[in-house]
């Protein structure tokens, strides 16, 4: 927790899988007079993100913007498209996808976890052949959607969502495919359309690069035809409301609208910059991240190299060592944040974010603080992480 005596010289150096650091033009734009939501400046500012959002999604269909965070994103999901108790597939591939069934039974949906055993899922990309089994058992339909967490935060595994999407049509089981991509949006390559999402869930704080407040439901025509005999309990979270209002860019209750300011600023810097070279930059940081990593002579949370996150490193330390205290060290010494283990590997490991504004100097900035902190911590490491990561953005 930050002390309020706590102002060091320099800027803080925020490096956990989000929320990401803020950049100074989208501050500068969320400063800006609030607007009349009702008026037709509000209209156009309006039809602009919703656009504009769309091209982030890869889809043609609409995008719900919620004032909430993702977690209401999730909710969001769920409730437009299912009906108490029905029967979902979720797949435990971290903390998130963990925490998404939790609220799925507590909204008295019957919730059923696939996954490999123990910490291994928790290392491993979603396994497509596990969810095509479970589905071919289902020769009565019961299962009405399958959940899956495309880039998970807790662990730096990004799934291959089309895989999925391609198991299910391979069972010929007509289940909605929703997937949470809070973290990997405009992080990670994401296609809604192409890869055949019905929903797709996402929030602000992290490659868009706002603060937290603002969550997305990208919706196919599949989920909004299911939306329509759903039983879930809604009203803020409705869709049908919302896409009505949207047709006229205004939204049916209060929107936060300097946040939708610095949302329109994002996505003027993310297109602006090239979504391909968006991903290019972040794919580019994370090598060089691994590079670090892997020269300390430290594991890689992500045991498997296909489905390494461009968004996130997880760093495992050795047997004896508590992450959370290296976390603290390199806190109070470097000003540096990093993220916390999370459920099964709490304590076991940290978390370096590489995304949103970041760069080949803030990422050096950060594996110094690392670097010098497990060394101060005493964690056998070879101090030569911040030169391999150092030669791998020079070439």
């Amino acid at each position: 927790m930050l002390k309020l005596n706590h102002h060091p010289a320099g800027r803080h150096q925020l490096a956990i899988p989000g929320p990401s650091p803020v950049p100074d033009r989208i501050l500068r734009a969320m400063s800006l007079p609030t607007i009349d939501h009702r008026g037709p400046e509000f209209a156009d500012l309006g039809f602009k993100v919703l656009a504009d959002l769309k091209k982030v999604f890869k889809t043609e269909h609409p995008v719900i913007i919620y004032p909430a965070s993702g977690t209401g994103a999730w909710e969001a999901a769920l409730v437009n498209v299912l009906s108490p108790g029905d029967h979902v597939v979720m797949y435990e591939s971290g903390q998130f996808a963990a925490l998404w069934k939790k609220m799925a039974d507590r909204l008295g949906v019957t919730s059923e976890f696939l996954g490999l055993p123990g910490l291994e899922g928790w290392r491993r990309g979603v396994q497509a052949d596990l969810i095509e089994a479970r589905l071919l058992k289902d020769t009565q339909h019961q299962i009405k959607a399958v959940c899956v967490v495309h880039n998970e935060t807790s662990t730096g595994v990004t799934s291959h969502i089309a895989e999925v999407r391609a198991a299910i049509d391979r069972a010929k089981h007509p289940a909605l495919l929703l997937v949470d991509t809070i973290s990997g949006l405009a992080c990670a390559d994401y296609r809604h359309d192409e890869w055949g999402v019905d929903v797709t869930i996402s929030g602000s704080q992290k490659g868009l690069m706002l603060p937290p407040g603002i969550s997305f439901n990208a919706v196919s025509p599949k989920a909004i035809a299911a939306s329509h005999s759903a039983k879930l309990p809604k009203a803020f979270w409705a869709w049908d409301e919302m896409i009505e209002f949207n047709k006229t860019g205004y939204f049916p209750y209060t929107p936060n609208t300097n946040l939708l300011y610095g949302l329109h600023e994002a996505l003027d810097m993310i297109l602006g910059e090239g979504l391909e070279q968006v991903f290019a930059r972040h794919e580019r940081l994370a090598r060089a991240c691994r590079a670090a990593v892997n020269a300390w002579g430290l594991e890689i949370q992500c045991a498997d190299p296909s489905v390494y996150s461009p968004v996130l490193t997880g760093v495992m330390m050795p047997d004896g060592v508590d992450a959370d205290q290296v976390r603290k060290i390199i806190y109070e010494r470097f000003d540096t944040s990093l993220g916390t283990g999370l459920g099964k590997v709490k304590g076991k490991m940290f978390r370096i974010g590489h995304l949103g504004e970041c760069n080949d100097v803030s990422l050096l900035g950060t594996l110094c603080a690392v670097e010098m902190g497990l060394q101060i911590a005493g964690v056998p490491i070879k101090p030569v992480g911040v030169n391999a990561a150092m030669a791998c953005l020079a070439n």
